[in-house]
This record gives C-alpha cells, sequence and structure tokens, in this order.
C-alpha cells in the first residue's frame, strides 16, 4: 500500500520531486515579499486601468487622440482620488477634534455596558479575569531568590521628600524635522506616483501588452487568442467598473444615513464602507463596528437627529 503523502514514500524521486516543488513554492514566496514594493502597485495599477479602458474607449470613439485620451482619463481619476483621501483626512482630523466633545456620550455607553455585565456571571468572571491579567502585566510581582528571605518593602524616610525630575528632550533641528515628515510623506507618495506611472503606461500600450502576452502564452492562433484576449478584457472591464459604481453607491447611501441620525464624520464611514465591500464577506461587517461605537451628536433633551436634518432639507 503506497503512502498518503508522497514525502513520505520510499522512492527517491518522489522526495526529489516534493522537495523541488516546495523549494521552487519557497523561492516565489520570497521573490514576492522581496518584491513587494513593485508588485502591489503595478496590481493596483492593473485594476485601476481594468476600470478606466471603458472610459478611454470612450474617448477613442469620439476621435481623440490616445495620449490625450489617457491624459484625461488618468487626471480625472487620480483627481478624485487625492479628493476622496484629502476629505477623508479632513473628516478624521475633525472627528478627533470633537471626541472630548462626545465623553459623557462615550461615559454613558460604558457604564449601560458595566450595568449589562453586572447581571451576567460569565461576563462578570471574564471580568475579574481581564484586571487580574492586567494588574499582573503593570505590577508583577518580584520573584524571591534561592535561599533567600524576601525583603520587607523599603519604606521612605520621613525627613526626606522625593525630588520631581522632568525629562525633556531638546527641539529637533531643522535636518531631523524634515526627516521626520520627509518619512511620513515620502512613501505613500513614491507609491502613488509608481502606481500612476504605471497606469498611464498600460494604457498607452494596452494593445502591445496584450499581443504581448499571446506571443509569450505561445498561441497558434494568434486571431482566435486575440479575439478571446478582447472579449476576457472587455468582460473584467465591465465587471470591475460595476463593482465600483456598486461600491461608490453604497457608500454614498451609509454615509447619507448616518448623516440623518447624527453619527459624526458620515463622510469617513462612507468611504470606509465603500472600501472594506471590496472584501468579500466580512468587508461590510468591519466597516460598520466604527459607525456602531461612535456617539450620535444629538443631544438627550433635544429632538432626534434625523429630525432636525429633514426639517434643514425642507422647504420653509
Amino acid at each position: 500500500m503506497s503512502p498518503r503523502f508522497p514525502i513520505f514514500a520510499s522512492s527517491s524521486e518522489a522526495r526529489t520531486a516534493t522537495l523541488q516543488s516546495l523549494l521552487i513554492a519557497a523561492i516565489v514566496i520570497t521573490g514576492l515579499y522581496v518584491a513587494r514594493e513593485v508588485l502591489l502597485p503595478l496590481a493596483l495599477a492593473i485594476l485601476l486601468s481594468f476600470v478606466l479602458t471603458p472610459a478611454l474607449l470612450f474617448l477613442r470613439r469620439l476621435k481623440l487622440p490616445r495620449v490625450i485620451g489617457v491624459a484625461i482619463v488618468v487626471a480625472f481619476a487620480f483627481a478624485v482620488i487625492f479628493a476622496l483621501g484629502w476629505l477623508m483626512s479632513q473628516q478624521a482630523t475633525q472627528l478627533a477634534g470633537d471626541l472630548p466633545r462626545y465623553q459623557h456620550v462615550l461615559a454613558e455607553k460604558i457604564s449601560a455596558l458595566r450595568k449589562s455585565a453586572a447581571g451576567s456571571p460569565a461576563l462578570e468572571k471574564a471580568t475579574e479575569a481581564v484586571k487580574g491579567l492586567e494588574r499582573e502585566l503593570t505590577n508583577p510581582k518580584p520573584e524571591p531568590k534561592v535561599g533567600t528571605e524576601p525583603s520587607p518593602p523599603e519604606q521612605m524616610d520621613e525627613g526626606r521628600t522625593p525630588i520631581p525630575v522632568e525629562i525633556r528632550e531638546p527641539p529637533p533641528r531643522s535636518l531631523e524635522l524634515f526627516q521626520r515628515i520627509a518619512g511620513t510623506v515620502l512613501p505613500p507618495l513614491a507609491t502613488a506616483g509608481i502606481v500612476i506611472l504605471f497606469v498611464i503606461f498600460i494604457l498607452l500600450q494596452r494593445e502591445d501588452l496584450r499581443d504581448r502576452a499571446i506571443r509569450l502564452l505561445g498561441a497558434t492562433d494568434m486571431q482566435r487568442a486575440t479575439a478571446a484576449m478582447n472579449d476576457a478584457a472587455e468582460r473584467l472591464s465591465r465587471y470591475f467598473l460595476s463593482q465600483f459604481l456598486i461600491n461608490s453607491a453604497y457608500g454614498v447611501f451609509i454615509a447619507l444615513g448616518l448623516w440623518l441620525i447624527g453619527v459624526p464624520s458620515p463622510i469617513v464611514w462612507g468611504i470606509l464602507a465603500m472600501l472594506m465591500r471590496f472584501v468579500p464577506y466580512v468587508g461590510p461587517f468591519i466597516a460598520a463596528a466604527p459607525p456602531c461605537c461612535s456617539p450620535r451628536s444629538s443631544s438627550p433633551a433635544g429632538p432626534p437627529s434625523y429630525l432636525r436634518r429633514l426639517s434643514t432639507l425642507s422647504p420653509n
């Protein structure tokens, strides 16, 4: 009876083939990890090129030159992306500045959670276990040495008072400040620049890249292979574009709903919902967690937030 796994087989050829496969897989994974700084922008550029291809073909049908059409499409797409990123950063900064205003709402939610936990024995045991682990991590007990008795805790003399010590770092120099800013800003800008270059190159040389891929795959019937590649590219472009439009409408709907009920920074949560919807199955649930934990901007004494929002939208 032959063994279940070929690596444990008695034949040396089977072991050699398995080890060769494992070695090739390890080399491929290592190469992908080392080249991730280039491969990730390349993959993102390929996805963006599929999304932007229908718009480029529409401009080509209007008799615009390819270079001008590519410039218009890429400029519009990245202007929208950068505008959404800037808007999201502004909303996130505003949310961080408004957090002290919602402190009492967060305190009420925490107290309600404590009251609900007080009625459940399982939650009480879990809370006590977490508190015990936290005390053990913050204040560990010193272990006595072998053969010696544990010494009593040291007591402060009554006549001596502790001297407060304050450690101050020197102000950063101009070069150090520039290095900090450059280290934070330059990596995303470099990634965005690589993506823009890849998108422009793919859109400009779309047919040439298709022909090179067909020759690389070794197809014998060039006409059928070209037709198949064109059909596959058209279907992928249509799929990615429809997915992007559906996710954008989903994000707009979520942002509008959160704005009506008074959740702070609804644009941030709408963009997050749009992006996380690209993640299958668990993406929408992950995007729904932060808005559910954030406090509403309405006070208990005033009318509900959606009524105030609708009253501002209704004509006088």
